[in-house]
């Protein structure tokens, strides 16, 4: 067994037992082909419960510096994350995620950028979904990481982005960046009591 389903396995009892999590929508996840999630953002442990439910690894972009620690770099690195610098994404972390969406991975983005980001959307995550024609699946994780208070995460169905694909034009990363942020805010509306 792969040290990432390992912890997959913790992960899940982890949110299960300390924040009674609930995933709904994961059939709107392919089983295959390349796929972008795009959430939004609020705590640094949103990269482990957006991946822990789904049953293919998701790869995610981390702040270089975390892979100078001893152990915790290496350890990161094998469970799929891919350094980017701060300041802006490096060529080599656009690189790393269009290969990886070439080979029919799955990457998992905060187009918020920083967490509670309030909901204007970089455009890193539409850059990438229009370069690689990837399926964009919008995802709200809704909750306070609050012990034994409920957590839920959503996988809402593909954002449809043909038509921005196809026109292609200079507005074209705003539009789709836009698309994806609001279909965020309408899944994480339609979910929260």
């Amino acid at each position: 067994m792969s040290l990432y389903r390992v912890g997959r396995v913790i992960c899940r009892m982890f949110f299960k037992s300390l924040y009674r999590y609930e995933a709904s929508g994961r059939h709107n996840v392919p089983e295959d082909g390349a796929v972008i999630l795009c959430s939004n953002h609020i705590s640094t442990l949103d990269p482990p419960f957006v991946g822990t439910p789904l049953n293919r690894k998701v790869h995610f972009m981390a702040k270089a510096e975390l892979f100078n620690i001893p152990v915790f770099g290496r350890l990161i690195a094998s469970l799929g994350a891919f350094p980017v610098k701060r300041g802006g994404v490096s060529k080599e972390s656009i690189r790393h995620a269009l290969q990886l969406l070439g080979e029919g991975g799955v990457l998992g983005i905060f187009p918020e950028g920083t967490r509670g980001g309030g909901g204007m959307g970089k455009k890193g995550a539409a850059s990438l979904a229009l370069r690689s024609g990837a399926t964009v699946i919008p995802v709200a994780i809704i909750g306070e990481y609050k012990p034994f208070r409920k957590m839920k995460i959503v996988y809402g169905e593909p954002v449809d982005l043909s038509r921005i694909r196809e026109e292609s034009n200079s507005d074209s990363l705003e539009q789709a960046t836009e698309h994806i942020m609001a279909s965020i805010r309408r899944l994480k509306e339609a979910h929260t009591r």
